[in-house]
């Protein structure tokens, strides 16, 4: 009986030193509290007492003084305003409304867990993760080209794939989607860190039978009259063939926009249009394909990152071998 008198008075002790404290937080709190920044660093405190039924012995546990420990646990009832723990001597139980939120702790406990455990995972130089982006156009050979050449030497390496067009992808590298990304034309960004890998050379791409058919070289300017397919607005090979035929002297007429190069080939065959386009992956049947003279039609290809952002050990050894292909990246 003295026993658990004292334990008392200590319980009563704990609770008005930080009365001052607990009024403040409350006050700070009134208009709306932030719970999980005031929660938090508590969470895995209660549930080792909960589990132990005993202070110290989860003091223990957590390698921290008892006095400390006794101390956040008042806190946390105070904050929440409901007594979570019915103290017995040296020994404690949960009151029914800390039951409840035991189940609750434990979940959001958990969930960290798995949390910490896939990030170590990603991070992992072995069997880590790289989230890479690429434009559609480089996805049929020169993507998986890349990843077969990579994962010779990091075969458990694993890859999270996005294909879009680019500037699509800079916004999900800047969202944290992407660690890194193929990307043309080049951006110029203060937020991004951009590498040149390599250039293609775009060709005008016209049907079978056209009255340009049979030529060679073409300069744009004898474009000016055709009608145009292309990629939507937004998309960098868009922008590249706006600025080349303004730079022709015209602004080239649209039949189509669309969302795929091939899609654009197979139009041009079909007759609806003249496009400029990188090379295919394999000759297309019904067009002619011809070198634009006269001026410099290329697209740069780049691979781009976020700036100021470390890299986990896979992707930095998917960055190096990136810029290890310069001048190369589209070679066979």
């Amino acid at each position: 009986m003295q026993h658990d008198r004292r334990s008392a008075r200590g319980a009563s002790s704990l609770r008005k030193e930080d009365d001052i404290e607990a009024t403040n937080i409350r006050q700070r709190k009134a208009d709306g509290r932030n719970w999980p920044a005031v929660l938090a660093p508590r969470l895995a405190q209660f549930a080792a007492v909960a589990r132990h039924e005993h202070v110290t012995r989860a003091a223990h546990e957590l390698g921290v003084p008892q006095s400390s420990l006794s101390r956040a646990i008042v806190r946390l009832e105070d904050d929440l305003g409901v007594t979570l723990l019915a103290r017995h001597g040296r020994t404690v139980s949960l009151t029914p409304a800390g039951r409840a939120f035991l189940g609750s702790v434990e979940r959001a406990l958990d969930g960290v867990e798995r949390a910490a455990e896939r990030v170590r995972a990603d991070a992992d130089p072995a069997t880590g993760r790289v989230s890479f982006g690429f434009l559609h156009t480089l996805g049929p050979e020169t993507v998986p080209g890349l990843l077969r050449e990579f994962r010779a030497d990091h075969p458990g390496v694993r890859f999270q794939l996005v294909q879009n067009y680019g500037e699509a992808m800079l916004e999900r590298l800047r969202a944290g989607e992407l660690d890194l990304c193929l990307t043309a034309p080049l951006p110029d960004a203060p937020d991004l860190v951009v590498r040149r890998l390599d250039e293609q050379r775009l060709r005008l791409v016209v049907p079978e039978g056209h009255r340009l058919a049979g030529r060679k070289r073409v300069r744009l300017a004898e474009t000016a009259d055709e009608w145009f397919v292309t990629l939507e607005p937004g998309y960098g090979l868009r922008r590249i063939t706006d600025r080349l035929c303004a730079e022709a002297g015209f602004t080239p007429k649209i039949a189509f926009e669309g969302e795929e190069a091939e899609t654009l080939r197979g139009l041009v065959a079909a007759g609806l249009g003249v496009a400029l386009l990188p090379p295919p992956p394999v000759p297309r049947p019904g067009v002619a394909e011809l070198t634009v003279s006269g001026t410099r039609a290329v697209r740069e290809i780049g691979v781009a990152w976020l700036d100021g952002h470390a890299d986990t050990a896979p992707v930095a050894a998917f960055k190096r071998f990136l810029l290890g292909r310069r001048g190369r990246l589209l070679a066979p």
